[in-house]
């Protein structure tokens, strides 16, 4: 790696290279700013025939030199260094989730404590874990020892006991895993890499214990003490081994990491990483959701009661998908469930067949408006699985015992509770195929609102081009030009949405409004159920009062009024009195008429699409199965 001086940087050459494609984008200084400029993809050449990563990374970037004018490949096909007037970049780096991406198998003496301590770290890094080894699992021995060895994981995690505490239980997890031998999984030529942060006085037992089996790396206790976790040398020695061990047995990886300036990164933590300091930047909560074929991705970065700093978590769910996993999604959230979101008469057996198709053609994309509602009916559903999942998951440390006082009854976050708040939730960024390429990013927008339900003044945005990879890696070493292109060109800025927390009766007032901008001036009030969008462009604010009526609460207490900027974009700025928790009719008939009325006040399929059933009566307003 060379080092870099940010102040000569001018053109910077950034690749992903994804498990099917591999994307590339390149980013100029442009009026002393930094901005993207073009963008090209190709298909990765990690499976065989080719077997050599780099040949997509070429393919990919060649497509951005021909769109760019610039030649960026040299004769022998290598990445030209430094720029020369049109020639060349200055930076050249790389994220990958190519081969399945990292995959980590994790242990822990308790599975509620340690385990999950592990299973964070590892999954901060970037990892998707395959399984948590505990010894309260509720698994004999001898079946651990046979997942250990059905695994085949890229390394392992083990950790357990706090500093200076008993020794005997983590030494039995590591006398479990090496009688195992497992085995890495690209081939048998090099020792598996087992990474241990557990009890520091277990250490030289723990190196005994696995003698020659694995390729042992000690680092300190991610939990040290039972109230605090340490989680930064675990994930940094996840990195190193990654690209130590792992990359540099993965076809054509060796060759990628001599021409990169930076570590690679996994894709997953590089996301992870551009999220976590653009919010420490701005001071913000904020959740970032990538949602795929076969997983969905929650981030999530929030300011926590017990920790100095914000807490940054990230979950896998890896059943949650849109193609693979479609099937999944249905059986877990139910069919019932999914048809709520949809506005018109449909056949069960019909979706059904649907789904199958989709898992027999995960690329297919929906050719018809019933089909497009159909697939964002099940998105939402994927989506609000997998945040209900990651607020179970990014939690205040169990195990700790809090003395509490009367005064702190109120205020004291306790053991194992989400530190996830909706009401507190600044930013909330969309990526993945069914939000990023929706036809309208109205369809985005009531994707986000509809699934993760904020609360209080929640900014919307989406990744433009799915570049956050790419800045994620870039922020490490040039954090200046990483901000500067997620503010300008990654994030579309789809609006602002003022939702209020509580119920009320239907048709009563939910709260009163003024907003004021440059060319937005209005006032009115939200009855109970309803949903309205204002016009507020991309690049303007403006100032919104709220006065929220008995019982509702939009950030500054029940009842009690708020004031807040908020910012325009595509969309506009969506005032939503519909509750939360957001309440659906359970009657069929009734929750069509509810779900089309939403969909008429948002404008979200101009075309038309079905037909709602003809109300016997007025609508009523949602009062029944939370969502």
């Amino acid at each position: 790696m060379t080092t870099i001086d940010p102040d000569k940087i001018n053109v910077i050459l950034a690749t992903d290279c994804g498990s099917t494609t591999t994307k590339a984008i390149l980013i100029q200084k442009v009026d002393g700013a930094y901005r993207q400029t073009h963008r090209g993809e190709a298909p990765t050449t990690v499976e065989e025939p080719f077997a050599d990563v780099t040949m997509g990374a070429v393919n990919s970037v060649t497509e951005v030199a021909e769109l760019a004018d610039r030649k960026l490949i040299d004769d022998d096909g290598r990445i030209i260094q430094p720029a020369e007037g049109n020639t060349g970049c200055d930076l050249y780096i790389s994220t990958s989730s190519a081969g399945g991406g990292l995959q980590m198998m994790v242990a822990g003496v308790v599975a509620q404590m340690t385990g999950e301590s592990a299973k964070r770290a590892a999954l901060g890094a970037g990892a998707i874990v395959m399984d948590v080894i505990a010894s309260n699992d509720k698994r004999r021995p001898h079946e651990q020892i046979q997942r250990i060895r059905e695994l085949r994981p890229d390394m392992i995690l083990v950790s357990g006991g706090t500093d200076g505490g008993d020794t005997k239980k983590v030494v039995q997890i590591a006398e479990l895993i090496a009688p195992a031998r497992p085995q890495p999984r690209f081939g048998s030529d090099y020792r598996l890499p087992l990474i241990y942060a557990g009890n520091k006085d277990a250490a030289d037992l723990v190196s005994q214990a696995f003698a020659d089996t694995v390729d042992l790396t000690i680092v300190d206790n991610l939990r040290p003490v039972l109230e605090r976790e340490n989680l930064g040398p675990a994930r940094d020695a996840i990195h190193d081994v990654f690209l130590e061990h792992v990359m540099a047995h993965a076809p054509g990886y060796n060759k990628l990491m001599d021409w990169t300036d930076a570590p690679i990164m996994p894709t997953p933590a590089a996301v992870g990483n551009i999220l976590q300091t653009i919010a420490e930047k701005q001071g913000i909560n904020a959740v970032g959701v990538d949602i795929g074929g076969a997983t969905t991705d929650v981030f999530s970065v929030f300011e926590s009661s017990n920790e100095d700093k914000p807490v940054f978590n990230r979950t896998v769910s890896a059943n949650l998908g849109m193609s693979y996993s479609i099937s999944n999604v249905c059986a877990e959230a139910t069919m019932p469930s999914v048809l709520r979101w949809v506005h018109f008469d449909m056949d069960e057996r019909e979706l059904r067949n649907r789904v199958k198709n989709k898992m027999i053609r995960p690329t297919t994309i929906p050719q018809s408006m019933e089909a497009l509602v159909f697939e964002q009916a099940v998105a939402r559903e994927a989506l609000r699985l997998a945040y209900k999942q990651h607020k179970e998951f990014a939690t205040t440390l169990k195990g700790v015992q809090q003395q509490r006082t009367v005064g702190d009854t109120f205020s004291q976050q306790t053991a194992g509770q989400t530190i996830v708040d909706n009401m507190k939730l600044d930013l909330l960024v969309a990526s993945g195929g069914v939000l990023s390429h929706a036809p309208r990013m109205h369809q985005t927008a009531m994707l986000l609102i509809d699934a993760f339900q904020p609360e209080g003044f929640t900014t919307l945005a989406k990744d433009s081009i799915f570049m956050m990879p790419h800045l994620g890696v870039l922020a490490t070493v040039h954090d200046r030009a990483a901000l500067e292109v997620f503010e300008r060109d990654c994030l579309i800025y789809l609006g602002t949405c003022v939702a209020a927390k509580g119920h009320g009766k239907p048709d009563k007032t939910c709260f009163s409004y003024v907003v004021k901008g440059e060319s937005l001036q209005e006032s009115g009030e939200i009855a109970y159920g309803e949903i309205k969008l204002l016009p507020l462009g991309q690049g303007e604010t403006a100032t919104v009062t709220v006065e929220p009526a008995k019982g509702f609460d939009l950030g500054a207490g029940p009842g009690k009024r708020a004031v807040r900027e908020v910012k325009g974009g595509t969309v506009g700025l969506i005032l939503d009195g519909r509750g939360r928790e957001l309440r659906l009719p359970e009657d069929r008939q009734t929750c069509a008429r509810t779900i089309a009325s939403w969909v008429d006040t948002l404008n979200l399929y101009p075309d038309g699409v079905g037909s709602a059933p003809e109300p016997a009566a007025a609508t009523p307003t949602p009062a029944a199965a939370a969502v």
